[in-house]
């Protein structure tokens, strides 16, 4: 039987695992660290939350915050520092085509759909290489086959997309009424035909629609609400 570990050693691992774990790590992989006996036997995992409570607390006012996401708790810089912590890496973050943030948007709020129901919201084709870089990104899967013919591919949204955007859950989401007050509030430059795009019929291409080149990125919030830019009144004018 090993010894029960006090606080401050606990808070001492459970820091140090966050920092050195690639992904975020949920209550039930920080407590699958410790042997029995380290943790109390009845309130282990209410130790541990404790413990994330407290570091959460200890990084108020530092560079960085302890972050719950979808898959669990990590250590990220705060996004207010990001234009200068970014300039460490000469290679820039990738830049998403608005084609590309509408797809996404609407796989995550209408889920789960399929290519043909994407392309009946948006009025123009789905390249192939749209969904290929949202799978690729790990931001939605498919989640099964629609009872139709071909059957076709049924996509749905990830933990993955819930991590990187900073979310614990898809209840998180801005409701669709606040978003297209936020796009007409914000956003109404951007309510104009999508430049370069292909017909419903069209074949597949890798446009630079579908690259993002040229193209600003947009927050991560303005990301999600693009999906709904096709549905206002203004959109095609």
């Amino acid at each position: 039987m090993n010894a029960q570990l006090d606080a401050d050693q606990l808070k001492r691992i459970v820091e140090a695992a966050l920092m050195a774990a690639a992904e975020p790590l949920s209550v039930n992989r920080v407590a699958a660290l410790f042997r029995p006996g380290e943790l109390d036997p009845e309130a282990g995992r209410k130790q541990i939350r404790d413990t994330l409570a407290t570091l959460a607390e200890e990084a108020e006012g530092r560079g960085y915050e302890l972050r719950q996401v979808a898959s669990g708790y990590r250590f990220q810089i705060r996004q207010g520092l990001s234009p200068w912590v970014s300039r460490l890496w000469e290679e820039k973050p990738p830049r998403y085509s608005r084609a590309l943030l509408e797809t996404l948007a609407l796989i995550v709020y209408r889920q789960p759909v399929t290519r043909a129901d994407i392309e009946s919201v948006r009025g123009v084709a789905v390249g192939q290489n749209i969904l290929r870089t949202l799978l690729e990104r790990g931001w939605i899967r498919v989640v099964g086959q629609r009872e139709a013919p071909g059957r076709p591919n049924l996509y749905g949204a990830t933990r993955g997309f819930l991590d990187y955007f900073n979310l614990r859950s898809f209840d998180d989401l801005p409701p669709l009424e606040e978003i297209e007050r936020k796009i007409e509030r914000e956003l109404g430059q951007l309510a104009k035909p999508i430049a370069n795009e292909q017909p419903a019929n069209a074949s597949d291409g890798g446009s630079a629609a579908e690259t993002g080149e040229g193209e600003s990125q947009p927050s991560a919030v303005e990301a999600v609400a693009l999906a709904e830019v096709v549905q206002l009144p203004t959109a095609r004018d």
